[in-house]
């Protein structure tokens, strides 16, 4: 489809971005967003980015990696030490400041952009090396990147060490976040149906079949890994620009590229709809379960384990599958109807090549 015929659908998502991010910024009259649930829906569209951006390689590429905490933190420390440092400065490019106005968003604009760029060629550089390996190997190597990271974060004082970057401005609004979420689920959707995409597929059904068939299966790896990464420092920058002292070193362990994978898995690896789905659900359920706390103290993460367990024995391969949810399903639905008998009808099954010549053998 032409640049021209997708400007107003374009057009519309910004505009419905930006009067949503009017409203939960300001309200509706006397009507007002709570504060904690306001976050809620943050962490939620941030976690969308994150959850999506690593399905690219844990779905699509079928790699194994633990080290998307690292390149967040990337992404996120970049980004954050530009507008406390330098924020000021490019909003005085246009005449405004970084907190408000055209100002905010061209800081935002750049600092994202800077993020994106550090966690990509962070990807680039542990890429190279790394993607030649499978499996567990793969994983050691990813999740190692990601400790050397939060360990050299610790050692910078201009970051704020291992107390956290509390210099960090809080710009970042539901507008930048959901529309980074939306861009994020429209480039690794394009490139599931692309060449690229059917590339990763193959690697990920059997790589040395692939690679036999001339798919040059680390430079398809490693650029998706880029891709991966450059998306997961965009999360980072709006994680860290989004409340007071999210980036700690603390918060971005081990333990949070675990949560991404739980998502993805939980949803379905390899759609992107369930990672839509398992990054919402799992945003929230830690959250609704807080309640059991006031009563029964660590009850809340018990429940939530149990949950996770119970969906992992009845649904082993996530909500969705592989599966993407998608208009053809209501056409479906609308277009079966009741066949001869009460019964519902279906489409008939195109007749496969093993039909077709069992019905050639007995006309002959």
């Amino acid at each position: 489809m032409p640049l021209s015929r997708k400007l107003p659908t374009i057009a519309m998502v910004v505009i419905a971005l930006a009067a949503f991010n009017q409203f939960f910024e300001h309200g509706f009259g006397d009507f007002q967003i709570n504060p904690y649930y306001g976050r809620i829906i943050s962490l939620v569209g941030i976690n969308i980015t994150l959850a999506v951006s690593l399905n690219l390689i844990n779905g699509l590429a079928g790699q194994f990696s633990i080290g998307h905490a690292g390149f967040m933190a990337v992404g996120g420390y970049a980004a954050t030490y530009l507008t406390v440092y330098h924020g000021t400065s490019i909003a005085g490019l246009v005449g405004g400041t970084p907190m408000a106005g055209v100002g905010s968003v061209v800081v935002m604009a750049v600092s994202l952009t800077v993020g994106a760029l550090a966690a990509g060629f962070a990807g680039l550089v542990v890429g190279i090396p790394s993607l030649r390996l499978k499996g567990d190997y793969l994983a050691i190597v990813t999740l190692g990147f990601g400790e050397i990271i939060r360990v050299l974060i610790l050692n910078i004082p201009a970051v704020g060490g291992a107390t956290g970057f509390t210099a960090a401005l809080p710009i970042t609004n539901f507008f930048w976040i959901f529309a980074v979420a939306i861009l994020t689920i429209v480039v690794v959707r394009n490139i599931t149906q692309s060449t690229f995409g059917r590339a990763l597929g193959a690697i990920r059904s059997d790589e040395i079949a692939a690679e036999a068939m001339g798919v040059a299966t680390t430079r398809y790896k490693v650029l998706a890994f880029v891709i991966s990464a450059g998306l997961a420092g965009v999360a980072g920058g709006l994680w860290g620009q989004l409340f007071a002292n999210p980036l700690n070193p603390q918060n971005l362990n081990f333990v949070k590229s675990i949560e991404v994978i739980v998502m993805i898995v939980l949803g379905g690896i390899g759609s992107i709809t369930g990672a839509v789905l398992g990054a919402t659900t799992l945003t929230i359920l830690p959250e609704a379960l807080r309640t059991f706390d006031q009563q029964f103290p660590g009850l809340r993460m018990v429940l939530y384990a149990v949950l996770l367990i119970l969906l992992m024995i009845y649904r082993p391969q996530g909500i969705m599958g592989r599966r993407e949810l998608s208009l053809a399903w209501f056409r479906r639905g609308r277009h079966a109807g009741p066949g001869p008998g009460g019964t519902t009808s279906t489409p008939l099954a195109k007749p496969t090549w093993m039909s077709r010549r069992k019905k050639d053998d007995s006309d002959g």
